[in-house]
């Protein structure tokens, strides 16, 4: 959906709700590049989510929801691709729900989801106790937690998932990808490429 991970662009945010350390703005940013040259493993992804979550510690959610609804517009908007946009127009013209799935807090996803119209989303879940994150994991939706999480949701909301479509780029989703009849890699990276070519999954570009 967007040209890099949303927890990462929104460091800066974090950084001045001091929820973050200038060290931490700093290592954000080298796992940025590091995961634009060669993509993230399922364990760099299970890591950095995890230790994300441990940050929010004593964090409030009235907060976060302040903190994503305030850098919207300037940081996270600018960053979304057009081709998905009109892949969401296309699939809503069918008739088919579109969710956003996503390792990123469950709280970051569902704000970027309402705004750009899709119809929900998925996200890692932190425990809250008086609206304040604990920093203890409920949910990790990433590799195998990810695919879980979309047949729940898939079993409660009566989702055929042999006839739905899922995209992603990166070869740690390959259980969210294998658990539809469509899966679609969109600018993969080579890991993902790959598997692609090799199973004859369709590859699509996005660029706008």
């Amino acid at each position: 959906m967007i040209r890099r991970s949303s927890a990462l662009a929104l460091a800066p945010s974090f950084r001045r709700y001091g929820v973050i350390s200038r060290l931490d703005l700093v290592k954000s940013a080298i796992w940025q590049v590091r995961f634009v040259l060669r993509g993230a493993s399922a364990e760099a992804v299970r890591s950095a989510s995890e230790e994300g979550l441990q940050v929010l510690k004593g964090f409030s959610v009235a907060d976060m929801q302040r903190l994503v609804g305030d850098a919207m517009e300037p940081v996270l908007r600018p960053l979304v691709y057009q081709e998905p946009l009109h892949l969401l127009q296309q699939h809503r013209g069918r008739g088919e729900r579109a969710y956003i799935v996503s390792a990123t807090l469950q709280e970051i996803v569902q704000h970027v989801a309402a705004d750009l119209g899709f119809d929900g989303a998925i996200g890692s879940t932190c425990e809250i106790v008086d609206g304040v994150y604990t920093g203890r994991s409920l949910r990790a939706a990433h590799g195998e937690g990810k695919a879980q999480a979309v047949r729940e949701l898939a079993a409660a909301e009566d989702i055929d998932l042999a006839a739905s479509t899922a995209y992603s780029d990166s070869y740690s989703d390959v259980p969210f990808l294998e658990t539809v009849g469509h899966p679609v890699a969109a600018n993969p990276d080579r890991k993902l490429r790959r598997i692609a070519a090799e199973r004859g999954w369709p590859v699509v570009r996005f660029a706008s």
